[in-house]
């Protein structure tokens, strides 16, 4: 009877644990709510598993514009039926640009990410060339400048860059830069371990570049600062100009960074650098500001007095910067080597544009730093005395007199410029967010103002003003004027959820696009009704497969 009975216990047991596996094995593989999580890489869990080439899809003009200018051929071979999806009527990418198709495209979008930090699907998707908008004021535009200037050398220096971020970089380059003034373009690999930057690269700058870029490749990672001492010491032309490897240039760059330096070699000149936005990669303008520092030694940016811009030519000046942000600008090719270039013993980028004056002044602030092993820096200090330098007091005092020392001596700062408030974004649309498939209305699960709640699709009272959603110039979605659609941007697979307007874009950022379906910037993907049947409601973020259940629209 006992052994009976054991019998039946384990077979009981073993019924139990094949019936969990195969409904966890079902959960996991056909769970419509959980379809995204096997896409997001969290950072740290995950190893590195280099993905098949196949997933990088590379779109410039030159490999899919046909001779009517539209951009068809290898484009819509790598996006199938989708290309017309990321294009407008003239054949422009459109908002849409970063949008999920497929598994492919969630794989490049999010090892994107992982590696870069930038969204590399649009990046692609976007190829080697690209037109910006000319965001100088515009009187720039009517300036003139010498006919003869100093000829550059361009140093890009990059290690494990995206490849369509750098050659986009270098193509903006050639580009937007009179043939005249462009000496050459120097290519810093600091010992990259990505396939596509080796022989790949090279291919590719011979077979299309051959005159004016070349590459030169570390044998070991030297790092940004050493990196960069080694093309300044490869480059022949009068002026050295850094760029980074992931930026693009702009009309009529370079003429102003050239002239300056033409009238004085001693003048080392930083461009007004734009913004490039990480998720979508829309270029927009930057305000006017200029380089600053704190008492950790960190870079900062700050607002340009105005007594410095009330000049005959105003905002179109140039105006003196207490420092320089160190990753773009443009120099005397003597002169830099004349001040002692970099210190070749700063491993890390971002100490690199504080000069070692700072740190000898720093001391006086920081005493416990005082007795800190730094190395070696006699060298510096005897370049420091064969310049004569100045002091670092006169430094703050002359050049820098906003950065006061803390302190009860310290003098009152009067303010830079007035905060007249932030402009309220315009009101595009505003009425009840209607899934097409239901006829149901997009609403809070709980109220409208519970921060962190969920919304689900549900019946429309056409006398709640709760179910109320208004769509403005900044792309956001509020409801009921309180909270605004928000999504994770490092787990895609977390629901839709109302938050507090922060007014960057990024996850609250949202696209009512091409066949009704509501597109989110940040993670890629549309927003989805779960289950049609299911009284329930949940909505998620999913793959743009243009099925019934991702189409929505707005009823006024």
């Amino acid at each position: 009877m006992g052994s009976a009975a054991l019998r039946c216990f384990c077979y009981g047991c073993l019924f139990t644990s094949v019936t969990w596996t195969l409904l966890l094995f079902i959960y996991f593989n056909f769970s419509e709510e959980n379809q995204g999580a096997r896409h997001v890489p969290i950072k740290g869990l995950e190893p590195y598993n280099p993905h098949p080439k196949k997933i990088y899809p590379r779109f410039s003009r030159g490999s899919f514009e046909q001779s009517d200018g539209s951009y068809k051929g290898r484009a819509a071979e790598q996006m199938g039926n989708h290309i017309g999806d990321v294009l407008d009527t003239n054949g422009n990418f459109s908002p849409e640009m970063g949008m999920i198709f497929n598994e492919q495209d969630q794989d490049v979008r999010d090892i994107g990410y992982q590696k870069h930090a930038f969204n590399l699907l649009i990046s692609n998707r976007l190829g080697y060339h690209r037109d910006i908008p000319d965001t100088r004021d515009p009187k720039c535009a009517k300036r003139t400048y010498p006919t003869e200037l100093p000829v550059a050398s361009v140093v890009i220096c990059f290690y494990n860059e995206a490849f369509s971020a750098l050659l986009r970089t270098v193509h903006s380059v050639l580009d937007r830069t009179p043939a005249n003034l462009l000496h050459e373009i120097i290519l810093v690999d600091d010992n990259s371990e990505l396939d596509d930057l080796k022989i790949q690269l090279d291919n590719y700058i011979q077979e299309n570049l051959p005159n004016k870029v070349k590459v030169v490749r570390n044998k070991h990672r030297e790092g940004l600062i050493r990196g960069r001492m080694v093309g300044a010491s490869h480059a022949t032309g009068d002026v050295l100009v850094f760029l980074d490897s992931h930026c693009e240039v702009n009309e009529m760059w370079l003429q102003p960074l050239l002239a300056p330096i033409k009238e004085n070699t001693k003048t080392v000149v930083c461009p007004v650098i734009d913004i490039i936005s990480a998720d979508t990669l829309m270029y927009s303008s930057s305000p006017v500001v200029r380089g600053g520092f704190n008492w950790g030694l960190h870079f900062k940016w700050d607002p340009v007095p105005m007594s410095d811009l009330g000049g005959p030519d105003g905002f179109t000046a140039p105006f003196r910067s207490p420092t320089m942000a160190g990753g773009l600008f443009a120099m005397d090719r003597e002169y830099f080597n004349t001040l002692g270039q970099y210190d070749s013993g700063m491993d890390i980028w971002g100490g690199e544009n504080l000069e070692i004056s700072f740190r000898e002044q720093y001391f006086a602030l920081r005493p416990e730093l005082r007795n800190r092993d730094y190395g070696d820096i006699s060298e510096r200090v005897a370049l420091r005395n064969r310049l004569k330098c100045k002091s670092f007091k006169w430094y703050l005092d002359t050049i820098y007199p906003e950065m006061q020392i803390s302190g009860p001596n310290a003098k009152p700062q009067p303010p830079v410029f007035v905060n007249r408030g932030q402009k309220r974004p315009k009101i595009l649309q505003r009425g009840r967010l209607i899934n097409m498939q239901t006829n149901r209305c997009l609403v809070a699960q709980g109220h409208p103002s519970q921060k962190g709640g969920l919304v689900v699709a549900k019946q429309c009272d056409y006398n709640d003003s709760d179910q109320i959603w208004t769509y403005n110039e900044e792309h956001e979605l509020i409801l009921s004027n309180l909270l605004c659609l928000d999504v994770s941007e490092t787990r895609s697979s977390d629901p839709p959820r109302l938050m507090k307007c922060h007014g960057s874009g990024g996850s609250q950022q949202w696209v009512f696009g091409k066949n009704n379906r509501l597109y989110q910037v940040s993670v890629g993907q549309c927003l989805k009704l779960v289950d049609s049947l299911s009284h329930k409601g949940y909505v998620s973020m999913a793959i743009c497969d243009g099925s019934s259940s991702q189409q929505w629209h707005m009823e006024s």
